[in-house]
């Protein structure tokens, strides 16, 4: 299966809704419930935080947590930065009226502080920041990058870890260092890079309902 950059990773989400017509909310659906199967083999029944940005992987992050929920799971988001928009902003007020407890990391000391004390969590789902990241993590994500790595909590990294570039393999600053990486449609040109493995970790590759090539073969 050959690897896709970060420009065809997101060719992939437009054409697949501009040619196919997939609406990108379904595409979206997809990667998080397959990634939420994940998430209860690694988690075995124990509390989940799933950490969402205000993209399209945080969006993906709140699929995994509704399907956890849904599947018994206790479940917290963790959110950082702006209210989402678009189909993230749909998933966010889906989990509010599930009544799902999301938790704004607004910044750096509360994530600094967020594992301090009560019952350790069994799995961290990191939906903070997806293919399209290009610049370090700062202020509350970084902090809250560090804090989860400096818990020991295994960590499912969503498409690839936060703060890892997508076509180097190389973290752009902090970056979660995951236990298993659920990548979508196909590998990251950057996990082939030496070193990427210590952040990506075992990485399985799950399909969205779009193809990995195109145009299709056939």
């Amino acid at each position: 299966m050959r690897a896709l950059s970060r420009k065809e990773s997101r060719e992939i989400d437009e054409r697949a809704a501009r040619v196919l017509g997939i609406p990108s909310i379904c595409l979206m659906e997809n990667a998080g419930a397959g990634a939420a199967r994940i998430a209860l083999e690694l988690a075995r029944k124990g509390r989940v935080l799933c950490a969402c940005g205000p993209g399209g992987n945080g969006g993906d992050a709140m699929v995994v947590a509704r399907h956890l929920a849904i599947a018994g799971a206790d479940v917290d988001l963790l959110r950082v930065g702006q209210h989402p928009s678009g189909d993230a902003a749909v998933q966010l007020a889906i989990c509010a009226a599930m009544g799902l407890k999301s938790i704004w990391i607004h910044d750096p000391t509360t994530a600094t502080h967020l594992f301090d004390g009560g019952a350790t969590p069994a799995l961290v789902v990191d939906g903070l920041f997806g293919t399209g990241l290009t610049r370090a993590p700062d202020g509350a994500a970084a902090a809250l990058i560090a804090a989860i790595n400096s818990s020991g909590i295994p960590v499912l990294a969503l498409d690839l870890p936060s703060g890892l570039d997508c076509d180097m393999g190389a973290p752009l600053g902090p970056c979660i260092r995951a236990a298993v990486t659920a990548t979508f449609v196909a590998p990251k040109l950057g996990f082939a890079a030496p070193g990427s493995r210590a952040f990506t970790g075992d990485v399985r590759v799950l399909g969205i309902g779009a193809p990995a090539a195109w145009p299709p073969p056939g």
